[in-house]
């Protein structure tokens, strides 16, 4: 019997080099992940352009990531509890649904007939509403989601889930932005809302193909208590808080896309279209590189490549800030989402290995205030030190912080420039 020639087709080839796109829910979760980060991309741009449109303040800008981030921070902690005691695809329905209302919220105040009869102040404190809104959801949506993932992927196979995970999201990130700058300029405001609507509604369709998980921690304690078990995980992990410190502050510091309006019409004097492709770049660049990774996965030293492609990152943010081609804008944001991608698989990677079954909710909790959130307080911390310092002295500053960030964090934290996905795989 010669039944030894399939061998070749087991290992070697795509599936073999990507063994978790061969799970169906897996598929289901990518596009589930991909159609709620497009949406949420799409009507974020959309609302900055419009607040800038309308205010002409760049502080008021600021003023849409701190909506946003006051109640991520606030609520992430109680959440990461509830979500771990709770059904995760029905929790992650759930938050979908608040967007669909958020949104249609938005949708009803961009329409001419409503805006006419408001003030710009109160269309801006409507807009901060409905963005405070989506804080609290997303308190709820991101460690949802990243308990479902842990529930739907084999634990080795964590490393190329998470890259897949990853380009979803920046997929999203990429064509989310993209589409609300064709929409402004085609179409406008109103109809780029009605189109997020439109979005939030379709993915009711995969979250649906994902059966109901088990709930893996049953057993009932107080809140605080729970809280605090999740926050004592993660200080007492070095590898854990060194990665997600590192990336807290070099978004805080390094971040500069919520300042993007004001190079678009103050020194790159490009049009809406511009906007959007400066705003979808990061996204390009590390959709491009994430593709790469799918057949040349990261395995060796990854400690050591989270610090370089770190630094890479803050460079290209420093070029950005100075530049007023507009190639040269678009190459150093396409840079640094491509040193990004690579830092976000390795810390994604990071968190899904060290974190126990039973903690995923509170760990992400405390993941979200840490990282998912500073990009928020980032956008914040830019409109502030805009107005203070000027567009440009802000955005050099920032990246300079961040490489100071990179320095002290490589010099304190050796097990994470140490770290190696193999020894952690069995953990």
């Amino acid at each position: 019997m010669q039944i030894e020639k399939p061998s070749s087709i087991t290992t070697s080839g795509f599936f073999y080099k990507n063994p978790s796109l061969k799970i169906k829910e897996f598929q289901a979760f990518l596009l589930t992940r991909l159609g709620v980060i497009f949406a949420l991309n799409m009507q974020s741009t959309i609302l900055y352009f419009w607040v800038y449109q309308i205010t002409n303040n760049k502080l008021s800008l600021g003023f849409v990531g701190l909506a946003e981030v006051i109640p991520a921070i606030g609520c992430s902690l109680i959440a990461g509890h509830y979500v771990d005691q709770s059904e995760k695809r029905k929790m992650v329905i759930i938050c979908l649904s608040g967007y669909l209302i958020a949104s249609l919220g938005l949708f009803a105040l961009a329409l001419p007939y409503i805006s006419k009869h408001l003030t710009v102040t109160i269309i801006v404190t409507l807009i901060y509403f409905f963005v405070f809104v989506g804080g609290i959801l997303r308190s709820f949506f991101a460690p949802a989601m990243f308990s479902l993932f842990g529930l739907i992927v084999q634990r080795k196979h964590f490393p190329n889930a998470t890259s897949w995970s990853s380009m979803s999201w920046q997929m999203g990130a990429v064509l989310g932005p993209l589409a609300a700058g064709c929409f402004i300029a085609l179409f406008g405001i109103t109809i780029g809302l009605f189109a997020v609507v439109c979005v939030l509604v379709l993915i009711y369709i995969p979250i649906i193909l994902i059966s109901v998980k088990p709930i893996l921690k049953k057993e009932k304690e107080p809140v605080l208590q729970s809280i605090k078990e999740g926050i004592k995980f993660v200080i007492r992990t070095p590898t854990l808080l060194g990665a997600q410190l590192l990336d807290m502050f070099s978004v805080l510091f390094g971040g500069a896309i919520a300042l993007l309006p004001v190079y678009q019409k103050e020194i790159l004097h490009v049009n809406e279209m511009g906007f959007g492709i400066l705003r979808a770049a990061p996204g390009v660049g590390a959709i491009l590189t994430l593709g790469l990774l799918a057949f040349l996965p990261l395995k060796k030293t990854p400690g050591k490549k989270l610090f370089l492609c770190v630094t890479g990152f803050a460079l290209s943010i420093i070029v950005f800030g100075i530049s007023t081609n507009f190639y040269l804008s678009f190459l150093m944001l396409l840079l640094s989402g491509m040193f990004d991608a690579v830092s976000v698989v390795i810390r994604s990677t990071i968190l899904q290995l060290v974190t126990p079954d039973n903690m995923r909710g509170r760990v992400s909790s405390v993941n979200t205030i840490f990282i998912s959130s500073s990009n928020e307080f980032g956008d914040f911390e830019s409109g502030v030190m805009a107005n203070w310092l000027g567009t440009v002295r802000a955005v050099v500053t920032g990246g300079v912080l961040t490489l100071g960030v990179i320095a002290f964090t490589f010099a304190k934290v050796p097990k994470l420039r140490n770290f190696t996905f193999e020894d952690n795989k069995g953990e």
